[in-house]
Protein backbone atom coordinates (compact mmCIF):
# COMPACT_ATOMS: atom_id res chain seq x y z
CA UNK A 1 0.00 0.00 0.00
CA UNK A 2 2.83 2.63 1.19
CA UNK A 3 4.30 1.99 -2.66
CA UNK A 4 0.98 2.68 -4.40
CA UNK A 5 0.90 6.06 -2.25
CA UNK A 6 4.34 7.20 -3.11
CA UNK A 7 3.70 6.04 -7.21
CA UNK A 8 0.90 8.18 -6.85
CA UNK A 9 2.48 11.07 -5.19
CA UNK A 10 5.14 10.57 -7.77
CA UNK A 11 2.74 10.63 -11.01
CA UNK A 12 1.16 13.31 -9.29
CA UNK A 13 3.54 15.41 -9.58
CA UNK A 14 4.10 15.81 -12.92
CA UNK A 15 1.25 17.39 -14.03
CA UNK A 16 2.65 20.46 -14.59
CA UNK A 17 2.34 20.54 -18.37
CA UNK A 18 -0.06 19.96 -21.38
CA UNK A 19 -1.27 16.61 -22.40
CA UNK A 20 1.07 15.66 -25.17
CA UNK A 21 0.42 13.79 -28.56
CA UNK A 22 4.37 14.38 -29.61
CA UNK A 23 7.63 12.68 -27.97
CA UNK A 24 7.95 9.28 -26.22
CA UNK A 25 5.61 8.32 -23.28
CA UNK A 26 6.67 5.50 -20.82
CA UNK A 27 4.12 3.43 -17.80
CA UNK A 28 2.55 0.38 -16.78
CA UNK A 29 -0.19 -1.72 -18.54
CA UNK A 30 -2.25 -3.84 -16.77
CA UNK A 31 -3.97 -7.24 -17.58
CA UNK A 32 -3.11 -9.82 -20.25
CA UNK A 33 0.15 -9.00 -20.34
CA UNK A 34 0.80 -7.15 -17.50
CA UNK A 35 4.69 -4.92 -17.30
CA UNK A 36 5.62 -1.32 -18.82
CA UNK A 37 4.13 0.31 -21.51
CA UNK A 38 5.86 2.52 -24.00
CA UNK A 39 4.52 5.06 -27.09
CA UNK A 40 6.36 6.85 -29.46
CA UNK A 41 4.81 9.45 -31.68
CA UNK A 42 5.80 9.32 -34.81
CA UNK A 43 3.34 11.61 -36.36
CA UNK A 44 0.10 13.30 -34.69
CA UNK A 45 -2.00 10.70 -35.43
CA UNK A 46 0.57 7.77 -35.29
CA UNK A 47 2.58 5.70 -32.89
CA UNK A 48 4.04 2.77 -32.18
CA UNK A 49 3.49 1.00 -28.74
CA UNK A 50 4.59 -0.96 -26.82
CA UNK A 51 5.41 -3.09 -23.74
CA UNK A 52 8.10 -5.79 -22.01
CA UNK A 53 6.01 -7.48 -19.89
CA UNK A 54 4.80 -11.36 -18.01
CA UNK A 55 2.13 -12.97 -19.13
CA UNK A 56 -0.08 -14.88 -16.58
CA UNK A 57 -0.58 -17.94 -19.44
CA UNK A 58 2.50 -20.29 -18.30
CA UNK A 59 4.88 -20.28 -16.09
CA UNK A 60 7.20 -16.96 -16.24
CA UNK A 61 6.33 -16.11 -19.48
CA UNK A 62 8.04 -13.02 -20.77
CA UNK A 63 6.09 -10.85 -23.46
CA UNK A 64 7.78 -8.32 -25.99
CA UNK A 65 5.01 -6.47 -28.28
CA UNK A 66 5.74 -3.89 -30.90
CA UNK A 67 2.06 -2.22 -32.80
CA UNK A 68 1.87 0.20 -35.13
CA UNK A 69 -1.45 2.38 -34.44
CA UNK A 70 -4.00 5.04 -35.85
CA UNK A 71 -5.80 7.59 -33.58
CA UNK A 72 -9.13 8.70 -34.81
CA UNK A 73 -9.69 12.38 -32.47
CA UNK A 74 -13.18 12.45 -34.03
CA UNK A 75 -15.46 9.80 -33.30
CA UNK A 76 -16.03 10.96 -29.65
CA UNK A 77 -15.97 14.75 -28.66
CA UNK A 78 -15.02 15.81 -24.87
CA UNK A 79 -15.02 19.05 -23.41
CA UNK A 80 -11.32 19.01 -22.15
CA UNK A 81 -8.65 16.52 -23.90
CA UNK A 82 -8.57 14.40 -25.99
CA UNK A 83 -10.40 10.76 -26.45
CA UNK A 84 -8.93 9.38 -29.33
CA UNK A 85 -10.03 6.00 -30.53
CA UNK A 86 -7.05 3.81 -31.92
CA UNK A 87 -6.24 0.92 -33.62
CA UNK A 88 -3.67 -0.59 -35.07
CA UNK A 89 -1.58 -4.26 -36.28
CA UNK A 90 1.56 -5.42 -34.79
CA UNK A 91 3.45 -8.72 -33.37
CA UNK A 92 4.42 -9.94 -30.05
CA UNK A 93 7.10 -12.77 -29.01
CA UNK A 94 5.94 -15.28 -26.20
CA UNK A 95 9.12 -16.23 -24.28
CA UNK A 96 8.49 -19.11 -22.19
CA UNK A 97 9.18 -22.98 -22.55
CA UNK A 98 8.80 -22.39 -26.43
CA UNK A 99 8.89 -19.43 -28.33
CA UNK A 100 5.51 -18.36 -29.86
CA UNK A 101 4.86 -15.33 -32.31
CA UNK A 102 2.25 -13.73 -33.26
CA UNK A 103 0.19 -11.02 -34.78
CA UNK A 104 -1.52 -8.25 -32.82
CA UNK A 105 -5.02 -5.91 -33.67
CA UNK A 106 -4.98 -3.95 -30.90
CA UNK A 107 -8.11 -1.97 -30.51
CA UNK A 108 -8.63 0.80 -27.78
CA UNK A 109 -9.44 4.58 -26.67
CA UNK A 110 -7.19 6.63 -24.79
CA UNK A 111 -7.91 9.59 -22.98
CA UNK A 112 -5.21 12.46 -23.10
CA UNK A 113 -5.23 14.85 -20.03
CA UNK A 114 -5.84 18.53 -21.02
CA UNK A 115 -3.36 19.77 -18.33
CA UNK A 116 -0.67 17.01 -18.15
CA UNK A 117 1.59 15.26 -19.93
CA UNK A 118 -0.73 12.04 -18.93
CA UNK A 119 -3.15 9.33 -21.18
CA UNK A 120 -5.04 6.90 -19.76
CA UNK A 121 -6.04 3.87 -21.90
CA UNK A 122 -7.88 0.56 -22.28
CA UNK A 123 -7.27 -1.97 -24.91
CA UNK A 124 -8.58 -5.05 -26.40
CA UNK A 125 -5.99 -7.20 -28.73
CA UNK A 126 -7.17 -9.98 -30.90
CA UNK A 127 -3.61 -12.24 -31.24
CA UNK A 128 -3.02 -14.69 -34.02
CA UNK A 129 -0.42 -17.14 -33.16
CA UNK A 130 1.74 -18.20 -35.85
CA UNK A 131 4.79 -20.17 -34.31
CA UNK A 132 5.10 -23.01 -33.42
CA UNK A 133 1.13 -23.15 -33.84
CA UNK A 134 -1.48 -21.31 -35.30
CA UNK A 135 -4.40 -20.59 -32.60
CA UNK A 136 -6.42 -17.50 -31.63
CA UNK A 137 -6.44 -15.94 -28.82
CA UNK A 138 -7.64 -12.20 -26.69
CA UNK A 139 -5.81 -9.56 -24.63
CA UNK A 140 -6.41 -6.74 -23.12
CA UNK A 141 -4.93 -4.24 -20.44
CA UNK A 142 -5.90 -1.19 -18.83
CA UNK A 143 -2.70 1.67 -18.16
CA UNK A 144 -1.15 5.28 -18.11
CA UNK A 145 1.70 6.53 -19.52
CA UNK A 146 3.52 9.90 -18.75
CA UNK A 147 5.19 11.52 -21.70
CA UNK A 148 8.69 12.85 -21.25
Amino acid sequence: MRRLILLFIFLSSFILISAQSKGFGAGIIVGEPTGISGKYWVSSINSINMAAAWSFKGDGAILLQADYVFHEYNLIKVNKGKLPVYFGIGGRVFLSDEIVIGARVPIGISYMFANAPVDIFLEVVPVLNLVPATDFSVDGGIGFRYFF
